[in-house]
């Protein structure tokens, strides 16, 4: 696991299946590794050490129970969809980080117009993106995927869209179920997918409904794109421009990256899509910029680091009734360049559903 601002990152270490030797707990949404509120990653200005590999916690996730739960009102009734103009694309909505979560995901579309109480699209022409990580962590990472793969053709037949991008949660899935136990040079020694999967909030229950139709899907997701100005993308990362020079060229080389099934180059895709913060911090806004003159756009929109680390605010070590993590929406920084989308449902968070532009 990383660690946090003000703190040096800790020596990364093989991941094994002795790793596993945890305590867990089990609530309502399944298993959890066992995990504290004052873990910590590690700030941009630190950077990562000499060969940095995911092979443990990539992010702890923060059990509910110790964490404010802050009473929230009862969701209004679902709002009806804007009027639609007779010509030109709907509103565009993008979604972060879902992890596993479909009950808070269904809600939060719900909340937003986009899908009626059964669970179908009623947005029209609406554009929606989601901005990667579908799985790990919560309890139903299968279900979200399903649900996604469905509004596609949904939101497709009355003229709008939904579509997603590549997240390395997605990576990690992908190379748990075809690579499982292959040993991989991780730069730090050896490691594997499925133990990394593990480590990082990999659920049983996703690997064993895990079916052909979920993997092919996964493979052909984009990593990049740009719409309406802004340059959407999962990680807060500038690794993409090791992989192309445009947009397009990023997303082939990704998928033909995968097409080769070699577990090393894949784990090496994995890892780099796992870094972070590069736009937090000294320096940020540079690291944007250098995104935005390469592919375009005027803004980035990224998920993968929750906000309440972008903020720092974690949690209290005490559950004092000011330590849980507040996220009202995305937080916009980066001198206004990056909006960050992941509102850390995996910490008694928020799972964000939001519509660009944002209101100023």
């Amino acid at each position: 696991m990383t660690q946090g601002a003000g703190q040096g990152p800790e020596v990364e270490r093989t991941a094994t299946l002795r790793d596993f030797r945890v305590p867990a707990y089990v609530n309502e949404t399944g298993p959890y590794v066992a995990s504290h509120p004052a873990d910590t990653v590690p700030s941009a200005a630190e950077g990562y050490p000499e060969g940095y590999t995911p092979t443990q916690r990539d992010l702890p996730v923060i059990n509910r129970g110790d964490t404010l739960q802050v009473s929230v009102d009862p969701l209004p009734a679902p709002a009806a969809p804007a009027p639609r103009p007779a010509a030109g694309p709907g509103p565009l909505y993008v979604v972060g980080d879902v992890h596993g979560y479909l009950d808070e995901l269904v809600a939060a579309l719900q909340e937003k117009g986009l899908i009626d109480t059964a669970g179908q699209w009623c947005a029209g022409t609406a554009r929606l993106w989601f901005l990667g990580d579908f799985t790990d962590r919560g309890p139903d990472g299968i279900g979200v995927i399903d649900l996604v793969m469905r509004l596609s053709a949904e939101a497709a037949a009355a003229g709008g869209y939904c579509k997603a991008l590549m997240g390395n949660h997605e990576l990690l899935l992908l190379g748990a179920k075809r690579f499982a136990d292959t040993p991989v040079n991780s730069g730090a020694g050896t490691a594997t997918f499925q133990a990394a999967w593990l480590l990082n909030g990999g659920q049983k229950t996703d690997m064993d409904r895990l079916q052909d139709h979920h993997l092919q899907w996964m493979a052909r997701l984009d990593a990049v794109e740009e719409v309406d100005g802004y340059l959407l993308l999962h990680s807060d990362t500038t690794a993409y421009l090791d992989y192309g020079d445009s947009i397009e060229a990023v997303n082939d080389t990704v998928r033909e990256t995968l097409t080769r099934n070699d577990a090393d180059e894949c784990w090496d895709l994995f890892r780099k899509f796992t870094k972070r913060f590069s736009f937090r911090d000294e320096g940020g806004a540079d690291a944007v910029r250098s995104l935005l003159d390469m592919y375009g756009g005027t803004r980035v929109v990224h998920g993968h680091s929750p906000i309440p680390y972008l903020l720092g605010e974690v949690g209290s070590e005490d559950g004092e009734e000011d330590g849980g993590p507040v996220v009202e929406g995305p937080h916009v920084y980066a001198d206004g360049l990056a909006i960050a989308m992941d509102g850390g449902v995996t910490m008694a968070g928020k799972l964000l559903v939001q519509q660009l532009p944002l209101e100023t």
